[in-house]
């Protein structure tokens, strides 16, 4: 039996998402943040030695990562479902899968998890007299390099969409469910999604489906999307 050790919002909701696509039997083990750090439990530590979500276990094996986990899902027990299928390794298609399953952790996410780092820095308590300082820096890493390539990417996204209905292709994929966190983070806390009409359109399609509204219900309040 597949496990879903769950974090409350965090990526591991996009797995559960991707085992009701799949229709996949597994069970899940809720974790909460701690309320003042938001981090992960130390229980999350006995399942993989970096404490961190997402992670699964199946029978005696466990795999950590969000792209690893969404490739040993599809890979294993998807029959060829979500993701394109007896197609040339230099095939356009197969490509943009690719890319986009690494994409997602690789480069769109870490722009986006700085800008809350240095977010909060500047809303730290601290002596009154660092405060200004603090937020000046913040307020300059944010304006001057974070926001600049958050935009930047949130343009690119918008043009791959213009050209195809989904990351990989025609068709739905893992690809999508991979690229739906770090959307959903930047339509939360990443800027004016107003000039970005497709990635609007990509997130209210998932929204939509009805195993991304079974997992949601299954994960518990996931405030990404407030």
């Amino acid at each position: 039996m597949i496990t879903v050790h769950h974090l409350n919002n965090s990526r591991s909701q996009r797995v559960l998402w991707l085992l009701e696509e799949l229709g996949l039997p597994y069970e899940i083990k809720h974790y909460q943040r701690d309320a003042a750090t938001s981090l992960a439990p130390p229980a999350l530590a006995k399942v993989h030695p970096l404490g961190k979500s997402p992670v699964i276990t199946d029978g005696t094996l466990t795999v950590a990562e969000s792209g690893a986990i969404i490739e040993y899902l599809v890979d294993r027990y998807g029959e060829g479902r979500l993701r394109p299928v007896n197609l040339a390794a230099d095939s356009p298609e197969l490509l943009n899968y690719r890319y986009f399953l690494h994409f997602a952790e690789g480069s769109a996410m870490p722009p986006l998890v700085m800008k809350l780092i240095f977010g909060k820095v500047a809303k730290a308590p601290m002596p009154f007299f660092i405060k200004p300082i603090a937020r000046a820096i913040s307020d300059k890493v944010i304006g001057g390099y974070l926001q600049p390539q958050i935009d930047a990417q949130l343009k690119f996204l918008e043009g791959e969409l213009r050209q195809r209905p989904w990351f990989a292709g025609q068709t739905f994929t893992a690809a999508d469910v991979q690229m739906s966190f770090p959307l959903e983070a930047a339509a939360a806390r990443g800027g004016d999604m107003a000039n970005y009409p497709r990635l609007q359109d990509f997130l209210a399609r998932i929204h939509a489906r009805p195993a991304y509204q079974r997992a949601l219900a299954l994960g518990g309040p996931f405030t990404l999307l407030s």
